[in-house]
Parts: structure tokens; sequence; C-alpha cells
């Protein structure tokens, strides 16, 4: 004859047994969510490393004859940056005006560089083309700052003012995406380089003053909508 003590700890045993089952089930669960979301995110930055790279290559076959130091001196990093290195092509000493050969330069540059950026599969990546502007460390800081961005500022208004720029050409939609993108700015000599084209603040090593006098377009992706995009779903 069986206690009814046994039927109550038969009983505890079977409810300890389905909670586990259930506890099973629930860490299954969340382990394959984790995996989905990971999945996600890698395919997001993915996504991001290709167009990049893409992007980086068809901007380097495009301009590669241009860059040898004979014709335009300028390179191109795989941050999507595109740096005029000769100041001589670019501005006369101490001045803000475009020289000629540096808008034929630009003639040229400008609607092959927009063309690309505003194909289909980059211009929703691109959140701002930059044109940067960089002294070396000779003078005083705040008048460089005001040369630099006055020389940038030339830039920018040759871009939407000359007969020849491309710009008039766009359709009104491009219009808009271009004036959203671009933007000019001076840093002075806040951002020096060395002999090997690196941040002196970054690298420790003597400033090149050749290669401090520069200017330079920088695409700026979406990279902050992509890490909010993943955080989010880290937060699911």
């Amino acid at each position: 004859m069986h206690k009814k003590s046994d039927h109550y700890w038969i009983s505890m045993s079977d409810i300890m047994t389905g909670l586990m089952v259930i506890f099973m089930f629930i860490s299954v669960a969340y382990i394959l969510q984790l995996k989905q979301q990971q999945k996600e995110r890698n395919q997001i930055l993915e996504e991001y490393k290709n167009v990049k790279m893409a992007l980086f290559n068809e901007l380097q076959k495009e301009f590669e004859n241009d860059f040898k130091k004979e014709r335009w001196d300028a390179i191109i990093g795989e941050d999507l940056t595109i740096r005029f290195k000769n100041e001589k092509v670019l501005f006369d000493y101490n001045k803000s005006d475009l020289r000629p050969q540096f808008k034929n330069i630009l003639d040229n540059f400008f609607t092959r560089y927009f063309t690309i950026l505003l194909k289909a599969p980059y211009k929703k990546h691109i959140a701002e083309v930059r044109i940067e502007g960089h002294t070396d460390s000779w003078g005083d800081y705040l008048y460089n700052l005001r040369l630099s961005y006055e020389r940038t500022q030339s830039v920018l208004q040759y871009f939407f003012e000359s007969p020849s720029s491309p710009y008039y050409t766009l359709n009104e939609d491009d219009k808009k995406i271009v004036r959203f993108w671009l933007t000019a700015t001076g840093f002075s000599w806040g951002r020096v380089l060395d002999s090997d084209g690196n941040f002196v603040l970054e690298s420790g090593k003597k400033e090149n003053r050749m290669q401090s006098r520069r200017v330079e377009f920088k695409i700026v992706t979406k990279s902050d909508a992509i890490v909010k995009t993943i955080l989010d779903t880290m937060g699911n």
C-alpha cells in the first residue's frame, strides 16, 4: 500500500522535470535568437565592408593613371580619402585662389568622381563628402586655419559655379544629394603628416612640410547608422 506522501513526491518530481524541459526549450530558443542576431550583424558589417572596398577599387581604377606624380600627384587611401599633395599645383603661396592647373585637374576630376559616387550601389551608403584643407606647421595656427578653410571654399565654389562643372548636368534628385553631401573645412596644421603620409600625432615622427600641405576629398560613410542598426539588433 502506497503512502499519501509517496504520491506527493512523485507529483513534485514530475513538476520539476517539466520545469527543466521548459527551461531547456527557453535556453535553446534564446541561443538560436542570439545566433540569428549575430548573423544579421555580420551581414550588415559584411555589406558595409564590401561596398566600401568596391568603391575604393573603382575609384582607384578610374584615377590610377591620373594620380601619378607627373600628372596630378595624388593618392587614395583605403578610408576613401583622395589626397592632392602638390601645393604648387593647387595654390600660390599664402593664397586661396585656385591655380589654373588645379582648375584643369578639377574639371577632369569632378565629373568622373561624382559619376562613381552617384551610382546606386554607393550613394545610399554615403553620408558626406568633405573637402579638407591642410597646411604645414609654419606660421600662426589661426591664420592657417582661415587660409586652409578659404582654400576649400574656393574648391567648393568652383564646383558649384564653374560653367564646366558637372553639377549643371545632374538631374534634380542628384543635385539635392550632392548639396547634402558636400561640405568644406580647414584644419590648419592640426593634422600634419610625416614622410610616410601618416599623422605626426600618431606616428611620433618628424613633420614633412610638403606632405602636410594638401587638399583632400574625404568620403564619410553612414557608419553611425550601421552602428545604430547593430545596437538595435543587440537590444531586441
